[in-house]
């Protein structure tokens, strides 16, 4: 099996710690735009979970559990279906295209949804949904990759992961607000509209370093020498790396397994936790828009300080490599503190475990989102590695609600088997990231087959 860990070429470049006096910082004004779009790409995302109740009652739908279950999950099978063609599609149009289109399309589908008038609409919504929020995670991955040095990746990947958890936070009181000043036609309708207009800003806006008119010379000069995945330092033979061939590399391999790890244990906060606050600690609706979200607000701040330290520690010269896998071994272990989380004598002491549980997945995710621009063989593969691994990751997504649910009916309600069960796979991931994945540094050129 071929291995990452073999001779290949470093980008050679010579590390500027702090931008030049006088570099411009449009960098920033990218990483801010790729967070709002994500965040709002998640809000879009939680719109129906929070507004079916609604829609059911209105259009007197009379749906099982089932059904709603298929419909909620629609989203799922097309996202999934869709993210390594997402990935190979954002390599070949570019960040600034690929972003453009997913929004457009997320957004148009959102706006719409209030057409809908049963069952089959409402799948059909769901499953477009996925299939245009597709290509967001990629497209900001690669443009991350693009615009920061090295040692500035693991902070910005922070920042943009994070909105995926900033989104699914402010969702509960985003739609229910709008449900209620208007009806939950109007969310759509106001979540749609703010959807285009990020496509269009962004599409006006975002550019390469090397074609923004905006960004200066010693700004463009810093992210190239500091290894920021461009053209200019590319690899002539590891360009021409086959998409099909990125499956032969272990590190690849074990990105997938190890990422599949993580989203199995985070796809409990992003399904099952509301309810079990509700069912298993008692907590009341005000509770829940309070105290429930302790654990996210934890892992959004948990995510940007462990980018920081992780930055700050490449800059100083520790090895790139020994500091993502400490952050994504370390984090993983750190997750499967949820097992404590069932037998806590009280629901402070549960939510404590699970605010450590969430916030160490967030900083494991720091680095996975840095690896594919650090192991990616050339610029041209960094969006298919990162929609390679997350495709692998969303199976969980599909899986891990389904087997939380079914150990809960075997064993009558009780979380511990299911949160020890999290707890393993959370470990397994550990040891994936610690022994099957490879150096943090571009991938060889593989000998075709």
């Amino acid at each position: 099996m071929p291995s990452s860990t073999g001779a290949s070429r470093p980008l050679e470049r010579t590390v500027i710690a702090r931008a030049p006096a006088g570099a411009s910082r449009i960098r920033y004004r990218i990483l801010t735009l790729a967070f709002i779009g994500l965040s709002l790409n998640y809000l879009d995302r939680a719109n129906l979970s929070v507004a079916l109740p609604f829609i059911t009652e209105d259009l007197h739908l009379q749906l099982s559990n089932a059904e709603k279950g298929l419909i909620l999950g629609a989203f799922f099978w097309a996202y999934d279906g869709a993210m390594l063609a997402a990935g190979w599609f954002t390599d070949k149009v570019g960040a600034r295209r690929a972003f453009t289109f997913a929004a457009l399309w997320w957004s148009i589908v959102t706006a719409l949804t209030p057409l809908v008038r049963g069952f089959g609409s409402l799948f059909a919504m769901r499953f477009a949904l996925g299939l245009g929020e597709a290509p967001a995670y990629p497209a900001a991955t690669k443009a991350s990759s693009r615009w920061f040095p090295q040692h500035e990746r693991a902070f910005s990947t922070a920042v943009i992961d994070s909105g995926s958890r900033v989104g699914t936070v402010l969702a509960l009181p985003v739609v229910t607000s709008l449900i209620a000043l208007v009806s939950w036609h109007f969310s759509f309708i106001v979540l749609g509209v703010a959807g285009l207009g990020l496509a269009a800003v962004w599409y006006w806006y975002y550019r390469d370093p090397m074609q923004h008119k905006h960004a200066n010379e010693a700004e463009r000069e810093y992210i190239v020498a500091g290894g920021g995945r461009l053209d200019e330092n590319d690899d002539e033979n590891a360009a021409k790396v086959r998409w099909i061939d990125l499956f032969r590399y272990r590190t690849v391999q074990g990105m997938m397994l190890g990422f599949f790890c993580l989203n199995f244990v985070i796809y409990f906060f992003l399904t099952w936790f509301p309810t079990y606050l509700k069912e298993a600690r008692g907590l009341d609706l005000l509770q829940l828009g309070t105290l429930g979200t302790l654990p996210g607000i934890t892992a959004i701040v948990g995510g940007w300080v462990a980018g920081l330290v992780a930055d700050r520690l490449i800059k100083r010269g520790a090895n790139v490599t020994k500091v993502r896998k400490t952050v994504m071994v370390g984090g993983l272990l750190g997750g499967a503190a949820i097992v404590f989380a069932a037998p806590a004598p009280s629901v402070y002491v549960a939510l404590l475990f699970l605010a450590v549980s969430y916030a160490s997945l967030a900083i494991a995710a720091t680095g996975i989102w840095s690896l594919p621009g650090d192991i990616a063989p050339s610029s041209r593969h960094v969006a298919s590695i990162g929609g390679i691994q997350n495709f692998a990751s969303n199976i969980a997504g599909i899986i891990s609600p389904f087997v939380f649910g079914l150990l809960l009916d075997i064993y009558h309600g009780s979380y511990l088997p299911a949160f020890l069960l999290a707890a393993i796979v959370a470990v397994v991931g550990a040891l994936t990231y610690a022994f099957i994945v490879g150096k943090a540094e571009p991938l060889p050129p593989l000998a075709r087959r």
